[in-house]
């Protein structure tokens, strides 16, 4: 009897004693601190770079800024500028950008300063991408050779995991949106202890991260849309079908992307694929205009300030372009990530439903379209949620995209992410 009511007692995690805890505080802060400051300073940097080459000089040369030569020379002339730093740097600036996600590789120092090249070129020069994947891969990097050095009797793996929080934190200004993913990494792994005692170290330095985004930069995604209510019965229709149209329109082109990567891999050196990229690129800016460009954020609150400026065909024009142009600089060899120029098309295709129906509310139609897009593109159903959340500063559209996500990930489970293998097949 006794031996029987053992075998029925329900087994109990076991938790990690505080006295564990506190020694990773400290490395926690450091690599979040120094994640946020690359992040911030590479942006910074090419920012900087961006209003040279669109303001300055082409008012010195008399050229309209947005022009269509202009932006056709610019996106040539930065996949020439990276395929150099692709070809020549010592590196090669990384590996394939198209089999990288956000769980980062650890790549060797003397890759990091060329990835950090490529990646505030890329972003100066205007091709769809965003920081989040090569940033995050440099300071996965530092901090795997700094912290080594630095604390050789640590655990190997515990350093990825602080610079992949810090880096996610700093992006999005909050430790949220890292404890996010990491509990979705944390599902797929065997670990020990309870929950928050595995999130701990990295919750520690996604919140350093965040608090130094924010003291430094400021980073907001309140895209100060019209202001939603309680949400009704239509508001809930409208959710679920459009964060379903979402999902497939970006299964659409996570369908293209093996073929796309595999043609500009036929031209095999970057002197080639890269130019070729931007030469595509440089095409879909003439269809769709200035608001194609760059990884996406500024371009989305323009969008977002005047949500009846526009025409349904217009905003659909801006949809369709925005994810050819993410589909080509992510295949042609360009360094950056996929999540920010995705939030450009759920957006766009939000306020094309709106004005396709005026009883979609602006607020629904972009949170559900970002929703559904980042669904289909990373597979990440926490960072989708909270990404679409957080462009909406509104408690009740939490609930609808919750329930919106449900169907749109029965679309999307089991089918391919916007990430190969080295091997060229997609990643599942």
């Amino acid at each position: 009897m006794v031996q029987d009511s053992a075998r029925q007692a329900p087994s109990v995690t076991p938790a990690t004693p505080a006295r564990a805890l506190l020694p990773s505080i400290l490395p926690a802060l450091a690599v979040g601190v120094v994640s946020s400051l690359l992040l911030v300073g590479v942006e910074a940097a090419a920012e900087e770079l961006q209003g040279v080459l669109w303001r300055t000089v082409p008012d010195a040369l008399g050229v309209g800024r947005y022009s269509v030569a202009w932006m056709f020379v610019m996106l040539v002339a930065t996949g020439v500028a990276v395929g150099l730093v692709v070809w020549k740097v010592p590196g090669h600036a990384g590996p394939d950008p198209a089999t990288v996600g956000l769980d980062a590789p650890v790549l060797p120092p003397v890759v990091l300063p060329g990835l950090l090249l490529a990646t505030a070129l890329m972003l100066a020069g205007g091709p769809s991408l965003g920081p989040e994947n090569p940033i995050i891969a440099v300071n996965v990097g530092l901090a795997v050779w700094l912290g080594g050095r630095a604390l050789p009797r640590a655990p190997g793996r515990i350093w990825p995991a602080l610079a992949e929080a810090a880096t996610i934190g700093a992006l999005f200004g909050t430790p949220v949106a890292a404890a996010l993913v990491i509990s979705e990494v944390l599902a797929r792994q065997e670990t020990r202890g309870l929950l928050w005692d595995n999130l701990f170290p990295p919750l520690t330095a996604a919140a350093a991260g965040a608090l130094t985004a924010t003291l430094v930069d400021h980073p907001s995604f309140d895209l100060d849309l019209p202001s939603f209510g309680r949400p009704g019965w239509g508001d809930l229709s409208a959710a679920v079908v459009v964060a379903a149209a979402g999902a497939l329109l970006g299964m659409g082109a996570v369908r293209a992307f093996p073929y796309v990567h595999a043609a500009f891999r036929r031209l095999r050196h970057p002197m080639l694929m890269l130019p070729a990229g931007g030469a595509v690129l440089g095409a879909l800016a003439a269809l769709g205009g200035h608001l194609t460009l760059f990884k996406g954020l500024d371009e989305i609150a323009e969008l977002a300030h005047d949500p009846d400026g526009r025409s349904a065909g217009e905003f659909a024009v801006l949809t369709v372009v925005k994810l050819a142009a993410l589909l080509v600089a992510a295949s042609c060899g360009f360094r950056g990530g996929r999540i920010f120029p995705a939030v450009f098309v759920g957006t766009a295709l939000g306020l094309c439903a709106h004005a396709l129906v005026s009883g979609v509310h602006p607020a629904v139609g972009v949170s559900a379209g970002v929703l559904g897009v980042l669904l289909a593109i990373t597979r990440q159903g926490w960072i989708s949620l909270f990404v679409a959340a957080v462009l909406v500063a509104s408690p009740g559209i939490i609930t609808l995209l919750c329930v919106a996500s449900l169907p749109a990930w029965l679309l999307v489970t089991g089918r391919p992410q916007m990430q190969l293998r080295p091997d060229g097949t997609p990643v599942r």
